[in-house]
C-alpha cells in the first residue's frame, strides 16, 4: 500500500486509533531526526506576530540534526498553488531549476497516466472531459508513488504543483512532508478564461502552446499584459484543444475552486506559510517580482522587489 494511501486509511485520520510510525519524506532510515525548524514566506525567523515583515534568511537546506551530533540537510519542500490557468506549473518549474530540486507537477502525473490503458486512466479521462475534480484516492495514490520514488533516489527536496487543492489534501500532506511554502498564484478570472481557451498542445512533440493575447487594464491603471506563446512552424496543423477547455467547464471549475481554496489558503495562513503573489503579466514579466518576494536570486534576471505585488501571510 502506498504512502500516502496509508493515511487515507480510518485509523490515520482518526487521532483515536493507533497506527505504525510513518518515514517521512526526506527522512533517513534508522536515524532518528528532530522536528525541522519551519519557516514561512523564505524567512527562517518570524520578527512578531503581528508584524507585517519577515526577516528574510531563506537557507539553501533545512538542516537536522542526527543521532549522533551530526548534521543531515534537506532541501526546500514548497508547494504552488492558485486556480486553474494561473500558471503553476512554469512557476515551478522555474523555481526547481533554480534551486536545483525535483519538480513534482500533478498535471504531468496524471497525463503520464492518461497515456496508460488501464481503470484509473479511464476514471481520469472521465472526470477531465467533464472538467470535474479528480478523485482523491486517485491522486493520493499518484503523489504517492512519486514521493516514495524520491526517498528511493534520495531526494529531500521538492517543489510540487497542483497538490493540494483541498485542506484535507493538505493536511494528509503535512503528515508525510514538511511543507515549508506555499506559493498562492492569484490572477482575475476573466484573465484566466481567456489564457485557458487559448492553450494549445501539439499531439507530435506534446509541448504547450497559448494563442491567446491578453492586453488589459490592472490595478492603479496598469496594464496586464501577456503575449501568445505560439508554436513554430513544424508544428502547425497538429495543435488540439482540451475537451475541458470550455468557458462552461472553465467556469466551473474556477468556481469549485474558489468554494474549496479560501480553506486551504486558511490552513497554510495559520501556519505562516502562505506567500500571496499577484501575477502582474506573462512569466517574463511576473518572474523578477516572485524572486524578490521569494528573495531568490537569478543570474539571468536583474530582480527588484515588488512590493505592490505580495503579501505575506
Amino acid at each position: 500500500m502506498t504512502l500516502i494511501s496509508r493515511l487515507c486509511r480510518p485509523e490515520m485520520l482518526n487521532p483515536g486509533i493507533a497506527a505504525a510510525p510513518l518515514l517521512r519524506y526526506g527522512a533517513t532510515p534508522g536515524i532518528a531526526v528532530a522536528p525541522l525548524r519551519r519557516y514561512g514566506a523564505a524567512a527562517a525567523a518570524l520578527i512578531d506576530e503581528d508584524d507585517d515583515c519577515w526577516e528574510y534568511d531563506r537557507p539553501s537546506s533545512v538542516m537536522a540534526p542526527e543521532a549522533d551530533g551530526h548534521t543531515i540537510g534537506r532541501n526546500v519542500q514548497w508547494i504552488f498553488i492558485g486556480s486553474p490557468g494561473v500558471g503553476k506549473s512554469a512557476y515551478a518549474s522555474k523555481v526547481s531549476k533554480l534551486l536545483n530540486v525535483p519538480h513534482i507537477s500533478m498535471g504531468n502525473l496524471v497525463r503520464a497516466e492518461l497515456r496508460v490503458e488501464s481503470s484509473i486512466s479511464k476514471q481520469l479521462s472521465t472526470a477531465v472531459s467533464q472538467g470535474k475534480l479528480l478523485p482523491d484516492n486517485i491522486i493520493f495514490d499518484l503523489l504517492s508513488k512519486r514521493l516514495e520514488l524520491g526517498v528511493t533516489l534520495g531526494e529531500r527536496g521538492f517543489v510540487l504543483d497542483g497538490f493540494p487543492r483541498t485542506r484535507l489534501q493538505a493536511e494528509i500532506l503535512d503528515l508525510v512532508a514538511d511543507i515549508d511554502l506555499a506559493i498562492n498564484l492569484k490572477c482575475r478570472e476573466d484573465i484566466l478564461i481567456k489564457r485557458c481557451l487559448g492553450r494549445r498542445v501539439c499531439t507530435q512533440c506534446g509541448k504547450n502552446f497559448n494563442v491567446a493575447s491578453v492586453d488589459v487594464k490592472g490595478n492603479g491603471g496598469s496594464r496586464i499584459h501577456m503575449p501568445p506563446v505560439l508554436p513554430p512552424c513544424a508544428c502547425l496543423g497538429k495543435l488540439v484543444t482540451s475537451t475541458s477547455d470550455t468557458e462552461e467547464i472553465l467556469k466551473e471549475k474556477l468556481r469549485i475552486y474558489s468554494e474549496q481554496s479560501k480553506a486551504l489558503e486558511d490552513h497554510y495562513r495559520k501556519q505562516r506559510k502562505l506567500l500571496n503573489f499577484e501575477v502582474p503579466g506573462d512569466i517574463k514579466e511576473a518572474w523578477p517580482g516572485l524572486l524578490a518576494a521569494l528573495d531568490l536570486k537569478d543570474i539571468n534576471t536583474t530582480s527588484q522587489r515588488l512590493n505592490c505585488l505580495t503579501s505575506y501571510n
